[in-house]
C-alpha cells in the first residue's frame, strides 16, 4: 500500500560550493488553494479541468491514460481563485507499464492538496478501482467531494443511487461536457478552500524545457528539484502535457516548464501525440528562457535543430544543453567538435551559449541558472535611442546599404520597442527591399555595439513617417 507523503517539496539551493537539499512548499509561492482532480482512466477528468478553468490546456482523448503527470491549471469561481490540478487516470499495474507510478503522482497531488475531487462515471458505474479509491480517501481530514460525472440533466440524476454502495454521503450530480450541475458544485467547493495570501509569479524567470523525445528533460527537473516530480521513462512521450514546478536557487525563484517530446511531422501519427506538441509550442510562447536538450550520445540531429528552430521563431532565450555527457568517449576536442557541430547546422542560433551536462549524475546542471541569468539579463535589456541611432550610423558607413529601383537605402531612425526579446524599429525608405542578409549585418552590429551577444533580437522594418521626413 503506497502512504501519503508529508506534501514537502525539495529543491536544490547551491551553497558556496555544495548543493543543499532543502524542503518547499508549494504554497509559500502558489498561494493558492489547490483542488486535485482524481479518478480511474477516461471519466472525464480532463474535460473537467478545462471547464472549471475555462480552457483547453488539458489533453481530452477517448484513449484511457491520456493524462500521465501532474497538471495545474488556475481557475476562479465567485472571486475566489484556486489552483486545479489534473491527474493520471488510477488504474492497476497491469493496464499500464505506467499505473504504479501514476498512483506515485495521484498521492503527491492529494498530498499537495487543500481539497480534493474525485470524479465518478455516470455511464459506466462503480468499478474496484472506484472502490480501492474511496478507501484511500477516507483517511484523508481535508475536504473530498465526490462528483458523478456524465450526468446530463434531472432526469439522469436516478444514475446516482448506484454510488451510494461506496458509502458516500454527499454525492454531486456533474456534466463536465454540458456544464450541468458545475455551478452548484463549485459554490460549495470554494467554500471550504482556506484564504491564502497571493503572491506574484510575474517576477519569475520562466524556463521551458525542450527537446525531442527520451532526450532527458524530466530528469533534468528531477536533479533540479531533488524529486520525483515528473513522471522519468526511457520510452519517448512519456510527458505529454507541459507540467510547471517552481524552484528556488540561491534565494532566487524561477519556473520551471517540462513539455512533450516533439517529434517531426512525419512520425506524428496519433491524434494525441499532435496535441502534446501544440502543447509544447505554446509553452514557447510563454517563457522567457527555452533550455534546448539535445543527447549528445546520440549526436545533434535534424530534429534537434528544428526543435531549436520552434524555440527561436518564438522569441525564446536559448540556451543548448548537451545531456548524458558522461556517456560520450571524450578526448581533448570533443566539446569543441560538438559545439562547431551545433553552429554548423543550427547557424540561426548563434548567438546562444551551449553547456555540456549530465540531468544522471548532476554534472554542471546547477550551473544551468548562473547561465540563464546571464541569457535573461540581455533578453529583457533596454538600450537608449541615442547609442542605438549612432550604431546604426556606424553600420551603414562601414557597410553602404544595397541599391533599390535605382535608388539606394536610407536608413533614417532605429529605436527599442520592446524587451523580451530586444525588438527594434527602424524606419527605411523602401521596408520590403531590405535583404535578410543585410538585416542579420545590422543585427550582428547591434551585438557588437550593446553588448547582447546571447540573446535573440528583432528588427522590423518600417517606411519613413511623415515625423521623420
Amino acid at each position: 500500500m503506497l502512504h501519503l507523503n508529508e506534501g514537502v517539496r525539495r529543491l536544490t539551493q547551491r551553497v558556496g560550493s555544495e548543493t543543499r537539499i532543502l524542503p518547499f512548499n508549494i504554497h509559500s509561492f502558489a498561494m493558492k488553494p489547490i483542488v486535485a482532480i482524481i479518478g480511474r482512466p477516461n471519466v472525464g477528468k480532463s474535460t473537467f479541468f478545462n471547464r472549471v478553468t475555462r480552457t483547453r490546456n488539458a489533453l481530452v482523448d477517448d484513449f484511457p491514460g491520456v493524462t500521465r503527470d501532474r497538471h495545474y491549471g488556475d481557475a476562479s469561481w465567485n472571486g475566489v481563485e484556486f489552483s486545479l490540478v489534473d491527474t493520471g487516470g488510477f488504474q492497476s499495474e497491469d493496464e499500464d507499464d505506467f499505473a504504479n507510478d501514476i498512483r506515485v503522482q495521484i498521492l503527491q497531488a492529494v498530498d499537495d492538496a487543500d481539497a480534493v475531487i474525485l470524479l465518478l462515471d455516470g455511464k459506466t458505474g462503480i468499478s474496484p478501482f472506484d472502490e480501492d479509491v474511496v478507501t484511500i480517501l477516507r483517511r484523508l481530514t481535508k475536504p473530498v467531494f465526490y462528483a458523478v460525472n456524465k450526468i446530463d440533466g434531472i432526469e439522469q440524476e436516478g444514475k446516482l443511487y448506484d454510488f451510494h454502495r461506496l458509502g458516500i454521503e454527499k454525492l454531486y450530480p456533474v456534466s463536465a461536457e454540458h456544464r450541468y450541475g458545475i455551478s452548484d458544485f463549485l459554490d460549495e467547493l470554494i467554500d471550504t478552500l482556506p484564504e491564502m495570501p497571493s503572491v506574484e509569479l510575474e517576477s519569475m524567470i520562466r524556463i521551458a524545457v525542450v527537446g525531442k523525445p527520451n532526450v532527458g528533460k524530466s530528469s533534468l527537473i528531477n536533479r533540479i528539484l531533488g524529486e520525483k516530480r515528473l513522471l522519468v521513462s526511457d520510452i519517448p512521450g512519456t510527458t505529454r502535457d507541459a507540467i510547471d514546478s517552481v524552484c528556488k536557487i540561491d534565494g532566487k525563484s524561477y519556473l520551471l516548464i517540462d513539455t512533450a517530446g516533439i517529434r517531426r511531422k512525419a512520425k506524428v501519427s496519433k491524434k494525441l501525440e499532435k496535441f502534446s506538441i501544440i502543447k509544447a509550442l505554446r509553452s514557447l510562447d510563454r517563457c522567457d528562457i527555452a533550455l534546448i536538450v539535445v543527447d549528445a550520445h546520440e549526436g545533434i540531429t535534424e530534429q534537434d535543430v528544428n526543435v531549436a528552430g520552434y524555440a527561436f521563431e518564438r522569441g525564446c532565450g536559448c540556451i543548448l544543453l548537451l545531456n548524458k555527457w558522461d556517456l560520450v568517449e571524450k578526448d581533448s576536442k570533443t566539446a569543441k567538435r560538438f559545439y562547431d557541430q551545433m553552429r554548423t547546422q543550427a547557424k540561426f542560433l548563434s548567438f546562444a551559449p551551449v553547456m555540456t551536462i549530465s540531468a544522471i549524475t548532476g554534472l554542471r546542471v546547477i550551473k544551468i541558472f548562473k547561465l540563464v541569468e546571464e541569457v535573461y539579463s540581455q533578453y529583457s535589456e533596454r538600450i537608449g535611442t541615442g547609442p542605438l541611432n549612432k550604431m546604426l550610423k556606424r553600420a551603414t558607413e562601414r557597410n553602404e546599404p544595397p541599391i533599390f529601383r535605382g535608388r539606394r537605402l536610407k536608413f533614417y531612425y532605429i529605436t527599442q520597442a520592446s524587451t523580451a526579446p530586444p525588438t527594434f524599429v527602424c524606419f527605411v525608405n523602401y521596408p520590403a527591399a531590405v535583404h535578410f542578409s543585410y538585416k542579420r549585418y545590422l543585427i550582428n552590429q547591434i551585438r557588437e555595439g550593446s553588448g547582447l551577444e546571447m540573446t535573440p533580437i528583432r528588427i522590423i522594418f518600417r517606411k519613413r513617417t511623415s515625423r521623420f521626413q
